[in-house]
């Protein structure tokens, strides 16, 4: 027997629910599907070693991009934690001292970080500036997010030339290399270009701009901060929120196709079927493409290893900084801008980066809930190791993944008075090709495929809701409302907003307009 709805939408993640309750909540009736046994996608907690009582984020792992006014619309009930270390960089001199770079709150601990490290104010008066005009340009560009896609020109006018043109114009490794004369420094600025994301630093496609540029305008501020509870918890929020509206939400299913036509789409799973006036898709583009039976010329390929860790406790850094303040914030390793284009080298011909590039994060120096009674109470904590440039050619089979862990804990052991490997308790390493398996992400592609910039060129159509609000498809009746939107991308919830808000706007059920 057929059910029908108002709305179908396809996969359940983040994004999926954030949509269904909104258009819920307007009285529409919503059917979200999902293929797993659960609904969070890549925002999930898990208990990642059975005999340890932890649950990790198991995937994406921290909260920037979603922004406080969507948080506060939705009614979730979060506590999103700020760290006051933004990073911490090890390094060693070359007379083999260690020593690190770090960026903190306290700005007499940061100064005194640059002078050890360059030798002087030169670097350290860069960063000031380039931050600034990167403030200025987040101040612009964030308050945008919730309503219909700016022009381009419409917010070009309002930003300085110089910094546009470094952000938007010109390769981001152009600007970097201008800007700064330390390596180190250079590469600290970098990586949040390549997050997700497999391009030299001096890619022409500007794909490494446009990661920037999403890394540094959350909230205005860039800022990623900690989910207490984890991932999991966030996705259970949204969940209630969800259920609340009256949605419906039904998992164990796989979609088989989705055949839209002038009067509606009809969504089929095995021997289920619905018929709906509109579906949202949550799923990648390219399997969406495969749903309707158009598939996509080119299948996008993800580039990270992700790594999760439980030890018994944190390990001593060779430079002697308290462990606590160096794991605080984001600990960069192998990230110098050379070491950065060399790895990408390596991987674009296809051979796993000979040094490990990447950074680790500490969830449970912020927020200790995510472990049980018996850990909490002893010294146990939690990382995160998120690698750059390792697309799943470089990582074939389960030798190679084991190589690359090899890797990765080596190049923590550089920087440590003590060898990692005898205080972990527990060790899952995902690659891109776990990541596809796990989530039917093509390649272990996090943002679903490149990202897009979040506004429209001057040229560009917008004569439908679907492309002012950047989630059209080639099918009038679909729209996208996951990662493959114009906005997608981390957890931010703006694809399932703004799929949201495209509907609203086409059916006249007012606006989800919160610019």
């Amino acid at each position: 027997m057929t059910q029908h709805r108002d709305v179908v939408i396809v996969g359940g993640g983040h994004n999926a629910l954030v949509a269904a309750t909104l258009l819920a909540r307007t009285g529409l009736s919503v059917t979200v599907l999902e293929r797993l046994e659960h609904v969070g996608g890549a925002a999930v907690s898990a208990q990642a070693f059975p005999e340890h009582d932890a649950r990790l984020s198991r995937y994406s792992y921290l909260v920037s991009l979603f922004p406080d006014r969507l948080v506060a619309e939705l009614g979730l009930r979060l506590e999103l934690r700020t760290r006051d270390v933004a990073s911490y960089t090890p390094y060693r001199r070359a007379d083999g001292t260690a020593d690190g770079l770090l960026i903190a709150d306290g700005p007499v601990e940061t100064d005194a970080s640059f002078e050890r490290l360059v030798g002087g104010s030169e670097d350290l008066s860069a960063w000031t500036c380039f931050y600034g005009d990167v403030d200025w340009f987040a101040d612009v560009v964030e308050p945008t997010l919730l309503g219909p896609l700016p022009r381009a020109s419409e917010l070009r006018e309002r930003i300085d030339p110089v910094t546009w043109d470094d952000l938007v114009e010109r390769p981001l490794g152009e600007a970097i290399e201008r800007r700064f004369s330390n390596d180190l420094v250079r590469g600290v600025v970098a990586t949040d270009a390549l997050i997700g994301t497999f391009a030299s630093l001096h890619d022409p496609s500007l794909v490494q701009n446009r990661c920037f540029v999403y890394h540094l305008i959350g909230n205005g501020t860039g800022e990623w901060r900690v989910p207490v509870g984890g991932m999991g918890a966030v996705t259970s929020e949204l969940e209630r929120v969800a259920r609340e509206a009256g949605a419906e939400i039904v998992t164990g299913t796989t979609v088989d196709a989705v055949e839209p036509d002038d009067d509606g789409v009809t969504v089929r799973a095995g021997d289920r079927t619905w018929r709906a006036a509109h579906v949202l898709s949550g799923v990648a583009p390219a399997v969406l493409g495969d749903l309707v039976g158009t598939p996509t010329p080119t299948r996008p390929e993800g580039a990270q290893l992700k790594v999760n860790l439980l030890l018994s406790r944190l390990p001593r850094l060779a430079s002697g900084i308290d462990p606590a303040v160096a794991f605080a914030g984001t600990l960069h390793l192998g990230e110098a801008f050379s070491e950065l284009e060399a790895a990408h080298a390596e991987a674009a011909s296809g051979r796993l980066p000979t040094r490990a590039a990447g950074e680790v994060y500490c969830h449970t120096l912020s927020d200790r809930s995510i472990l049980g009674p018996e850990l909490a109470a002893t010294e146990a904590q939690t990382l995160t190791y998120f690698g750059l440039h390792t697309p799943p050619a470089t990582l074939p089979d389960a030798a190679a993944a084991e190589e690359a862990y090899a890797r990765v804990l080596a190049a923590l052991d550089e920087h440590l008075a003590e060898p990692i490997a005898p205080l972990v308790l527990g060790a899952e390493v995902k690659t891109p090709n776990d990541i596809e398996d796990a989530l039917a992400m093509p390649g272990g592609h996090i943002f679903h495929g490149d990202l897009a910039w979040p506004w429209l060129d001057d040229d560009e159509p917008a004569d439908t809701a679907a492309q002012r609000w950047g989630v059209a498809t080639a099918h009038p009746r679909v729209l996208v409302c996951g990662s493959g939107a114009r906005r997608g991308g981390a957890v931010s919830g703006l694809g399932g907003h703004g799929a949201a808000a495209a509907l609203l706007e086409h059916l006249g059920r007012g606006s989800l307009d919160l610019s």
